[in-house]
């Protein structure tokens, strides 16, 4: 498993889950997905490790990168005007598809 590997995937499927349901907006949105990426890249990476040393469980990594959700700011979306149930529900297909990836590529 290389973790810097399925960092850009994640980064890839971001990109395009951004730009399918924002298409006007994707320009502006990349900072935000970047900012966000760089602020939970080492987290990931260590709680990716852990989950693949078997020292947490799926579960457990669930919870630790929905907690993450907080640090999402969709700045540049908010600021477009997208309401505040959009941009919840963006979130949690950004986080679900963090999940999604990161299991997929370990287990």
């Amino acid at each position: 498993m290389n973790i810097d590997e399925i960092l850009k995937q994640i980064k890839n499927e971001l990109t395009q889950l951004f730009a399918d349901n924002f298409k006007n907006l994707s320009n502006e949105s990349k900072k935000d997905l970047n900012k966000f990426l760089s602020e939970s890249e080492e987290k990931l990476k260590r709680w990716s490790v852990l989950l693949l040393e078997g020292k947490i469980t799926k579960e457990e990594f669930e919870w630790l990168v929905k907690s993450q959700k907080d640090i999402l700011f969709l700045t540049s979306l908010k600021e477009a005007g997208i309401s505040k149930i959009k941009l919840s529900n963006f979130k949690n297909q950004v986080i679900s598809t963090i999940i999604k990836t990161v299991l997929t590529s370990i287990i």
